[in-house]
C-alpha cells in the first residue's frame, strides 16, 4: 500500500517529525515502511534514513507500507503526516 504527500512544513522533515514517523512504523512490527523521495528509498525504521532524504517544503514523498497490518500501520503514518502538519495527502 502507498500513499503519496507534499511537505507543507516550512521546515520539510527534520529530527522531530522524522522521529514521530519512525516511532510510528516501529510500532508495527510486522509490516515494512519505507519512504520514497528523490530517486531514493529507506526505511521508515530508522531517524537516519529519514533524515537523509533531506525534504524540504514542496517535495514529494511516498511512503510505502508492505506485510501485516499494512492498511493500519500506513493510516497511522498518514495520521502523524497530515495531523503534525508535515504534509498533505498529494492527490
Amino acid at each position: 500500500m502507498q500513499q503519496t504527500f507534499r511537505i507543507t512544513d516550512e521546515d520539510g522533515i527534520h529530527a522531530r517529525p522524522a522521529t514521530a514517523l519512525v516511532n510510528t512504523a516501529n510500532k508495527f512490527k510486522g509490516a515494512e515502511s519505507f519512504a520514497e523521495a528523490k530517486g531514493k528509498k529507506v526505511t521508515l525504521k530508522s531517524i537516519l534514513g529519514v533524515l537523509s532524504l533531506g525534504l524540504e517544503k514542496g517535495d514529494e514523498i511516498s511512503i510505502i507500507v508492505n506485510g501485516e497490518g499494512e492498511a493500519e500501520a500506513l493510516q497511522a503514518l498518514t495520521d502523524v503526516m497530515v495531523n503534525e502538519g508535515l504534509g498533505e495527502i498529494n492527490a
